[in-house]
């Protein structure tokens, strides 16, 4: 890989996406969490949440879902022992997608809402045939 080192304002080294993406097996795995890359490989046996949640992830971002589980300030800290560096700013766009995110949000309201609805529909009509039939 004839790529010079580049490395942060502050001395962190800069990681290209291609590299992060080829670090996804038993003997290597990174993530992307908040444009900062982990080595978690060591880590893999002593995950919590189990480690086929990191092995899902390798090799890619992780910052939604680690977000979404809302780990505790320890485990914060703890990732923060793992940071090897962060994602190049030239490949920060290629992860980023604020349009599945609206997607997804769109989607998981509409499905609330038809998940409550359509219930509350069902039953009030069984009610309504049922005391139809009995008040005869």
């Amino acid at each position: 890989m004839g790529e010079k080192e580049e490395k942060s304002p502050d001395g962190v080294k800069y990681f290209r996406l291609s590299e992060i993406e080829a670090q996804n097996s038993f003997k290597s795995t990174w993530i992307i969490i908040h444009n900062k890359v982990y080595d978690v490989t060591k880590f893999l046996d002593e995950h919590p949440g189990g480690e086929e949640v990191l092995r899902e992830q390798a090799g890619g971002n992780a910052t939604e879902s680690f977000e979404d589980v809302g780990h505790s300030t320890d485990a914060r800290e703890m990732a923060a022992s793992m940071m090897i560096g962060e994602l190049h700013p030239d490949d920060r766009h290629k992860i980023s997608k604020p349009v599945e995110t609206l997607v997804t949000t769109a989607m998981e309201q509409s499905s609330w809402w038809s998940t409550l609805i359509l219930p509350t529909l069902a039953a009030a009509i069984v009610t309504l045939i049922y005391r139809v039939y009995t008040a005869e």
